[in-house]
């Protein structure tokens, strides 16, 4: 099993630049052996532009998380902070491995039958082969929104140059 994950194209530079080795997240994955994580950049590059492992998922509270990894986060404090504000539970960092970026990114409504940018992560049970070979794929609806976001800001234009 694969996912995607939705990051804003300032997080995702961040990411390729090397300065953010650790991913941040609310909620994890759920019993699922996740083999590849693909990077969706949101709106407005909407592409798949990064692909890598996860070396290791590291669960804690959001001060301890922001204690051991502030100085690879790829975020200041306010940022960070402001992430977990709503949340009562603790925090997870998925630590970034093998980070590749797609030298031709994807419009995954091009291979994904009515695909919806997730939330915030989505399964896909069929890999997303960088090379260009691209199968069949099935998304599990149950964590992939069927409703778009149609109320998206406009940021970062200047991005969608980096992608393409």
């Amino acid at each position: 099993m694969d996912v995607i994950l939705s990051i804003k194209p300032k997080y995702v530079d961040a990411i390729l630049r090397g300065e953010k080795k650790y991913e941040f997240r609310k909620n994890i994955f759920k019993g699922k052996n996740i083999n590849n994580i693909y990077i969706y950049c949101s709106s407005p590059v909407k592409r798949i532009v990064a692909t890598f492992k996860i070396k290791n998922i590291i669960e804690d509270n959001p001060n301890n998380l922001w204690a051991k990894f502030k100085d690879s986060s790829g975020l200041n404090d306010k940022e960070f902070f402001s992430y977990f504000t709503d949340n009562g539970k603790g925090g997870f960092a998925i630590e970034i491995d093998n980070l590749e970026k797609l030298k031709n990114p994807i419009d995954p409504k091009e291979i994904i039958p009515g695909f919806v940018p997730p939330q915030s992560f989505c399964y896909i049970e069929t890999p997303i082969l960088p090379k260009g070979k691209i199968g069949a794929y099935r998304i599990n609806s149950r964590r992939c929104p069927r409703q778009a976001s149609k109320n998206v800001k406009r940021t970062h234009q200047e991005s969608l140059s980096n992608y393409l």
